[in-house]
């Protein structure tokens, strides 16, 4: 071959490389601009908003409601309800998630995973505003009320949790098991090899080695369950709360977004302020649990793999 056709031919690779490294940069640039976009949206009229209340009022004021006279804006009583939601909500998703995941992983067969696996992942695909007209018509009357005899108000924290776990199962199974699944066979065969039974292997040995992809599920789970909407919104009610009893209703960070951002709020107004106040608290929230989450699982990760 001619050495022009060789060297034509290496400048033209290298050419493609440069595209394929800057199409790559600009995919990814897009998340972090659309990041920061959201930041300065958010910050823009959280500014505002504080130049109006004032951060003291915010933080130290012990009752959340701006839409009525005297108004109040004390954010923790919606930090409250969003913490107390998804609490009960990890509560039942991440042991029956994690569950699913090792029986899915170690004890199914391969029929039964390729069952059991696509219709568990259909879940995700439920639009969250059935969910939440679910626990509100099904999981509180006929479950809650009905079945079990608990003592609740027709909307409360205790429905909205178990539909909310119900919502999230899927990722934190699905995840976990594919982590549980990249483990090397050779682990498995080794702990056999020297007695171990499938209990002790699936628990003791595929387990600790999936860890960090475990924990990453986990924290998608959570970090969607802090977010959700519409099922806290039509289940658990609009009523800041204080406490933490499951069997009361309770409003939180994003239900208010949710429920005032489809008000007839004046633009520029203080309640109009308060969505954006409300969301930036959210936002900076998941933040700091994203990121306590990822050192997390950047540790096991120097570990196992």
């Amino acid at each position: 071959m001619a050495p022009g056709r060789v060297s034509l031919g290496a400048t033209n690779r290298r050419l493609g490389e440069r595209a394929i490294r800057v199409a790559l940069f600009a995919a990814a640039a897009v998340s972090v601009l659309t990041t920061l976009g959201i930041l300065v949206a958010l910050l823009r009229e959280t500014i505002a908003f504080f130049g109006d209340v004032g951060i003291g009022h915010f933080i130290t004021d012990g009752e959340w409601s701006p839409l009525f006279a005297p108004p109040h804006y004390g954010i923790w009583q919606l930090i409250n309800g969003t913490f107390l939601v998804t609490g009960f909500a990890i509560l039942v998703a991440i042991p029956l998630g994690l569950g699913s995941a090792i029986y899915l992983s170690e004890y199914a067969s391969s029929r039964a995973r390729k069952f059991i696996k696509p219709v568990l992942e259909t879940l995700v695909g439920v639009p969250t505003i059935i969910f939440g007209y679910f626990a509100l018509t099904f999981v509180t009357p006929t479950i809650l009320q009905g079945l079990l005899g608990v003592d609740v108000q027709i909307f409360n924290v205790l429905a909205a949790s178990l539909v909310v776990a119900i919502m999230i199962l899927p990722t934190i199974a699905t995840i976990s098991e594919d982590a549980m699944n990249s483990v090397p066979q050779s682990l498995r065969e080794g702990a056999f090899g020297m007695g171990a039974t499938k209990l002790q292997v699936s628990t003791r040995v595929v387990f600790p080695a999936a860890l960090s992809g475990i924990v990453a599920a986990c924290v998608l789970g959570i970090s969607r369950a802090i977010g959700e909407t519409m099922i806290v919104l039509i289940a658990a009610g609009q009523k800041p709360c204080s406490g933490v009893d499951p069997k009361q209703p309770c409003e939180t960070i994003a239900a208010f977004i949710a429920a005032t951002g489809k008000g007839d709020i004046p633009t520029g107004s203080v309640e109009y302020k308060t969505i954006f106040a409300a969301g930036a608290t959210l936002f900076f929230l998941t933040l700091i649990f994203n990121a306590i989450a990822i050192r997390f699982v950047r540790r096991y990760r120097q570990v196992y793999e």
